[in-house]
């Protein structure tokens, strides 16, 4: 494996030199370049080198990958938009027509804690980036011994079963392939393991949520084991240079001084005794406070090596392992772009694009099917009543300032006031949108305007209220 890495990163610019069948260079240009001999099926307009060199960018392996993500940059890569795309939570919608009281939803949140949803979504999607594949299997208490082997039937989660998720790294499964899937092309499921084995154990993949990072054509999954692309086997070599490309800047800034000490070569080299000694003392001399001293016919000249834009190259190093792991350089490194021209606000737009997906994709797929068997396990017997479907509704990923929330109240303030003034809402309209807007500020407020229009109906209730605890006032005070 480390041969095979060391010449992964080895690659230079001649591997892109296009040869014929001989193994001569050809200019790219050249008519004889569409009569190569490379490039199956391609119609030989691809240079083998070329070809080989894509070739070479195949799986990784698991365990390649785990010890790749060791590394802070590439860790960092896989596990930011996993904590970014939860960071704020979401709500539970009941969208079935059942009307569900208030304690049971917050029955189900309270569970959501227990059972660490939000941990167990960080954690699919940060080591799903890692391996390319990530496997949820939700925990079921069965009396049926193949519960798992068969189709998953809600109707067959019993009361107090569901137990919790579990995720499994892949090389503890291996997966298996039914007859449809193995053979028929035209079936909705071709190419997509029937069944995962666990610890022996065969389970139905419908028992399991499973991400992927990126899908494949049918002709590599089984190179990736039915899995995706792991993102350190995308980024590993930009990685390698981004790194590497870093570390010279503190050997440039040492050596950036370059000595030049004229002298009689032929005595040097009639004499490397001495010559070899006359050096090694001029090292140990040689620093921005220590003294030279030369002789009367020494000449001695010093040239140094311009650091300007060495930020911006290194930088430009990093943005490339962004782009490749799909992850803002600005979020990814904590620093404005540079080298690029560009200020990251595309960057920042196309980066809550990619979170919003991996929410409802990757993620609702999971939370729904937790609250599902939450519900059935848990929620429906407790409360008595029958089971009913909820769906995950994440909150937006890019949450506003303090600042941005108060420039948004006031403009909804002053739009309050021109309708207002138009006569097309009054008082109550406006406390009402108050009420209901949970960045207002006043969602607690009492839905009664005083001296509105309907506090006439306040102050009627108040009045009667008065009235019965002067007719019976032992029992009020007993009351209150």
């Amino acid at each position: 494996m480390q041969d095979q890495m060391a010449l992964t990163f080895q690659r230079t610019i001649e591997d892109l030199k296009p040869v014929d069948e001989n193994g001569q260079s050809l200019a790219m240009d050249s008519g004889d370049t569409a009569r190569l001999k490379n490039g199956v099926g391609l119609g030989g307009f691809i240079p083998d080198t070329q070809f080989a060199w894509y070739c070479g960018q195949g799986f990784i392996g698991y365990q390649a990958a785990a010890l790749i993500s060791q590394n802070w940059l590439v860790k960092k890569a896989c596990a930011m938009p996993a904590k970014d795309a939860v960071r704020n939570g979401y709500e539970i919608s009941v969208n079935d027509g059942t009307e569900v009281e208030a304690e049971v939803l917050d029955y189900i949140r309270e569970q959501d804690k227990k059972f660490e949803v939000l941990r167990n979504c960080v954690e699919m999607v940060d080591l799903g980036r890692v391996f390319g594949i990530r496997i949820a299997l939700f925990l079921v208490d069965s009396n049926d011994p193949d519960y798992y082997t068969k189709p998953f039937n809600p109707d067959g989660v019993k009361p107090g079963s569901y137990k919790g998720i579990s995720q499994i790294d892949p090389y503890w499964i291996t997966p298996e392939l039914g007859g449809e899937a193995a053979g028929n092309p035209a079936a909705a499921d071709f190419y997509e393991p029937t069944w995962w084995r666990v610890n022996g154990k065969r389970v139905h993949r419908t028992h399991l949520v499973i991400f992927r990072n990126d899908n494949l054509p049918d002709i590599l999954k089984p190179a990736y084991l039915y899995g995706g692309i792991p993102v350190p086997q995308k980024i590993a070599e930009r990685v390698y240079a981004a790194e590497r490309t870093a570390n010279e800047a503190p050997m440039l800034a040492m050596t950036k001084r370059l000595t030049v000490l004229k002298c009689d070569i032929t005595q040097a080299v009639a004499n490397p005794e001495a010559f070899n000694a006359r050096m090694t003392l001029w090292t140990e001399l040689m620093n921005n406070f220590g003294v030279k001293i030369i002789g009367e016919a020494d000449e001695v000249q010093q040239y140094d090596t311009a650091l300007a834009d060495l930020d911006a190259a290194i930088m430009t190093q990093y943005q490339l392992v962004a782009a490749a792991a799909s992850v803002p350089a600005t979020k990814l490194l904590g620093t404005s772009p540079k080298g690029f021209n560009a200020t990251g606000e595309f960057e920042e737009s196309s980066y809550h694009e990619e979170l919003e997906s991996i929410q409802q994709h990757d993620l609702s797929p999971l939370v729904n099917r937790h609250h599902l068997l939450l519900i059935r396990s848990h929620v429906a017997p407790k409360f008595k009543i029958a089971a009913f479907n909820t769906e995950a509704v994440w909150k937006p990923v890019d949450a506003l300032t303090a600042d941005e929330q108060a420039e948004v109240n006031l403009k909804k303030a002053q739009t309050d006031a021109h309708l207002s003034e138009a006569g097309a809402i009054d008082g109550t309209d406006i406390r009402q949108r108050l009420i209901a807007d949970p960045d207002s500020g006043l969602n607690g407020m009492d839905p009664v305007v005083p001296n509105g229009p309907g506090d006439r109906e306040f102050q009627a209730a108040l009045a009667a209220q008065l009235s019965e605890s002067e007719v019976n006032p032992g029992e009020n005070e007993t009351a209150e």
